[in-house]
């Protein structure tokens, strides 16, 4: 409704009180005609149309909140309504958004005004700006164009689906009242200014609860893709990245952000989170996250979804989430409107770090900005996680210990699950001073150069593992899975002890099961032990079977067939270069059987996709390796190394893009030999012709300094040394191509 205007009433001038200054109030509407006393700010009514320059009249503006100073224009109102606005936790804040010849006449374009898209517009030399969401389905009004349609009118037309409005005033055609909003715009001498009204309070989403809960729980990284169905979730995150509470990686490839929450939860024991959108980038995540499940890895999924109202019919990007994820999260629930927003995600952590599983939380689109309730405190870890050692029942105990006091050539073999309990496990050991073999996940949990290690067991190993193994009249399995690929010997006697129930005896039955935490009760079985024990020290024929072993290695180094570099020759001399507490991500292929056979760890610690055995692993994981030194002390300074071949790096190429945007200090041992070679030995063991197994490669080195990342490449051997020196020296992130040969593994 158009406001009434005031008539020019304005007094002639009266006799004014001896030594005070008066000024005329051109607007007429002060408390105190006809003089200007600042009261206009209180007034309804819109200032008289009262231009100074054209009547010949000036007033001088006694209150000085005028916008063309020192004369009054009756701007008093607006600068009142601002403070008000302030008041009430908004404010106005005006944005350069263009120059004054960026736009033609006739055009429009997007310009970002703050947190604000407005579709800026030019028509007959006046500027418009309106809001760019289209009212009726949010199509970008700045992507159409504006048309001259009956009588010579011009409007914007919407480029979904064809609705008009005009250019400068947003106004639908005809009687329709669904018109944008605008913004008022000024030209000013350095280019065109909108004014936006920003509110200045945040409110609080149920997205923020949960996201502080996330926090509370010790979370400390989430590695993600922001997109249009998580935006709500991807904001609260960002406040607590402000607040320095959380830390976030943007990924290229939401595949990458699961292999990369795995990697940093292998080695650190603590969950990280991956965070996507609905549909393909949900599903994106499961390789990573089974790769994570099935090593007991704690991992927290945060994904997005459509709007509720919409779930069923089959929206774009509609995907039965809860059905999909199943049979990967140990739990999985889908985040409502009437939720316990915080208890969910209470539930959603214990489970991961507790089961040390997967996790995932489905935020509707809708949901994720709802306002929590004011009462609502964020959820914690205190008093929701009880201590997780626990005890063996004291005869299974006494058991164990009598087989260990009569035992003769006792063995320990030790899996991933030991690998926060080793110095109990060595402890024993070296009490009972028996050989310790690992599987090849938990490679390094012992270092080689420790006088009762004898490497690792199995396909990956050594013959240095299997001599002592077939040598043994007792063995005592800590944490181990008892894979194929481990092959541990089921006929001898087994004293199996894990934390997991279901792990004990799984695929055959043992002499002895163990339920308990393992380094408790490697404790009490040290403990235990009788004085007068008899048994062998296994520590002469160890250094022998060393002895062999380095000497073969030695043999295989000088192996050369003109077509690369051996793998012998390259895992000698990432194990003279490396340093002694890197931190070592494999992939799968005949890289990493390679690295199993021939590094030698000392206070290494290794992380591969040991159950999965997904090709792609290494370089993600390596990346989530490196954010778990940047956030737990007893890793800070270590360095991160990957290895790779060429088949496995070529999934998650991009994502050197991303380290060096992290300034990630991860040196990648690449050996390309342009060929899945593991495929095509297999293909010859089954008597199949080799088949598809060539790859077309680039130039690795040089497409790493493209990326921004240190690039070298080794193609013999008298360059491998130096090139590894320089790689490992690199403070960021640095990729060693080295060219081999795929038969000399």
């Amino acid at each position: 409704m158009a406001k009434p205007a005031i008539a020019d009433t304005r007094p002639a001038p009266v006799e004014l009180e001896a030594g005070k200054t008066y000024y005329w109030c051109s607007c007429g509407r002060s408390g105190n005609q006809p003089f200007c006393d600042g009261s206009h700010a209180g007034s309804d009514f819109e200032p008289l149309a009262y231009v100074p320059e054209k009547s010949g009249k000036q007033f001088l503006c006694q209150c000085k909140r005028t916008a063309k100073p020192p004369y009054c224009d009756g701007s008093h109102k607006q600068i009142a309504q601002e403070e008000l606005d302030e008041q009430a936790g908004w404010r106005t804040v005006w944005y350069k958004v263009a120059e004054t010849d960026d736009l033609q006449n006739g055009e429009v374009r997007p310009v970002q005004a703050g947190t604000k898209t407005v579709a800026l517009t030019r028509l007959d030399g006046d500027y418009g700006a309106l809001d760019n969401a289209c009212p009726h389905q949010g199509g970008p009004l700045a992507e159409g164009s504006i048309e001259r349609g009956v009588e010579d009118q011009c409007w914007l037309r919407c480029p979904w689906h064809g609705w008009d409005f005009h250019p400068l005033t947003g106004k639908s055609p005809g009687s329709h009242d669904d018109g944008v909003d605008t913004y008022p715009v000024e030209v000013r001498d350095d280019g065109i200014y909108v004014a936006i009204r920003e509110s200045t309070a945040h409110i609080r989403t149920v997205s923020d609860l949960m996201a502080e809960t996330l926090v509370n729980w010790g979370i400390t990284h989430v590695f993600g893709m922001v997109g249009h169905s998580n935006l709500g979730l991807a904001d609260a995150l960002r406040l607590q990245v402000e607040q320095g509470r959380l830390n976030y990686i943007a990924v290229r490839h939401e595949g990458a952000a699961a292999f990369a929450a795995s990697g940093f939860a292998k080695l650190s024991g603590k969950p990280a989170a991956c965070l996507t959108i609905a549909g393909p980038g949900a599903t994106n995540l499961l390789t990573g996250l089974w790769d994570a499940k099935v090593d007991r890895a704690p991992v927290l999924a945060l994904t997005g979804q459509v709007q509720s109202q919409v779930l069923g019919p089959g929206a774009f990007q509609e995907i039965d989430l809860a059905t999909a994820f199943a049979p990967v999260a140990a739990y999985s629930q889908t985040v409502f409107r009437d939720s316990r927003h915080a208890e969910l995600m209470n539930l959603a952590c214990k489970n991961a770090i507790v089961r040390r599983d997967v996790a995932h939380l489905i935020f509707p689109d809708e949901v994720q900005t709802i306002p929590a309730d004011e009462a609502a405190t964020a959820g914690t870890a205190a008093g929701r996680v009880a201590d997780p050692r626990v005890h063996a029942d004291p005869a299974v105990i006494a058991t164990a210990i009598d087989r260990l006091a009569v035992a003769s050539r006792p063995a320990i073999i030790v899996g991933y699950g030991a690998r926060d309990s080793m110095v109990e496990v060595i402890a024993l050991a070296e009490r009972l001073n028996a050989p310790v073999l690992t599987t090849f996940k938990a490679k390094g949990q012992i270092p080689d150069d420790h006088a009762l290690a004898a490497g690792v067991l199995g396909r990956s190993g050594t013959p240095v593992a299997s001599w002592f193994m077939n040598e043994a009249d007792l063995l005592v399995v800590f944490g181990a899975s008892f894979a194929d690929h481990t092959g541990i010997e089921r006929k001898k006697p087994i004293i199996q002890v894990d934390f997991d129930q279901m792990a004990l005896g799984k695929f055959h039955a043992v002499e002895l099961p163990v339920w308990a935490e393992i380094g408790v009760t490697a404790e009490a079985l040290r403990q235990g032990l009788p004085d007068d024990r008899a048994g062998v020290d296994q520590r002469a024929e160890l250094a022998e079977r060393w002895s062999i072993w380095r000497a073969e290695k030695a043999q295989r180094r000088s192996r050369d067939r003109g077509r690369g570099l051996n793998a012998a020759l390259v895992f000698d001399a990432l194990t003279r270069l490396a340093p002694e507490d890197a931190v070592i991500a494999v992939d799968v292929g005949n890289n990493t059987y390679s690295f199993g056979r021939y590094f030698e760890c000392r206070r290494h610690r290794v992380l591969m996709s040991g159950y999965l055995g997904s090709i792609g692993f290494g370089f993600p994981a390596a990346m989530g390796a490196w954010a778990a030194t940047q956030a737990f002390a007893e890793y800070a300074g270590r360095k991160v190394i990957a290895v790779t071949g060429d088949g496995g790096f070529g999934q998650y190429l991009a994502e050197v893009t991303t380290a060096v945007r992290s300034g990630m200090n991860i040196t990648h041992v690449l050996l390309n030999n342009s060929e899945l070679g593991k495929i095509s030995k297999e293909q010859r063991a089954g008597q199949w012709p080799v088949w598809e197994t060539s790859l077309s490669n680039p130039n690795f080195a040089e497409y790493a300094s493209l990326c921004g990342a240190l690039g070298l490449r080794v193609t013999a051997a008298d360059e491998l040394d130096a090139a590894l020196a320089e790689g490992l020296a690199c403070a960021g992130p640095a990729i060693v191509e080295i060219l081999t040969d795929a038969e000399l593994v």
